[in-house]
């Protein structure tokens, strides 16, 4: 396995894919949801941090996210079983699958 040189923001991930970005906070929140250093905490402050992602850390939630939207069925239980919060659920529920 090659050494980590850069991560990509939780945040950009999200506007590169159009996704909201709550849903995968709310997602990468539970560390085992990933492989185990897929998700970094960066800095950028006394005491304030942002998520970023590996390349890998991003291909897996890629792949888990197309998984998950292969019927609506999978999808409800996907949000149900990953995303902990009702008002992210809601939101991201209905919204068509790609």
């Amino acid at each position: 396995m090659a050494d980590t040189t850069y991560v990509c923001a939780l945040a950009y991930v999200a506007s590169q894919w159009g996704e909201d970005p709550d849903l995968l906070e709310a997602i990468v929140s539970n560390d085992d949801n990933l492989t185990y250093g897929s998700i970094v905490s960066v800095q950028i402050g006394p005491d304030d941090y942002i998520k970023a992602l590996t390349d890998d850390g991003i291909e897996e939630l890629r792949d888990m996210l197309a998984s998950a939207r292969l019927s609506v069925e999978e999808w409800h239980s996907f949000l149900e079983d990953f995303v902990a919060e009702p008002d992210i659920i809601a939101r991201v529920k209905d919204q068509p699958l790609r």
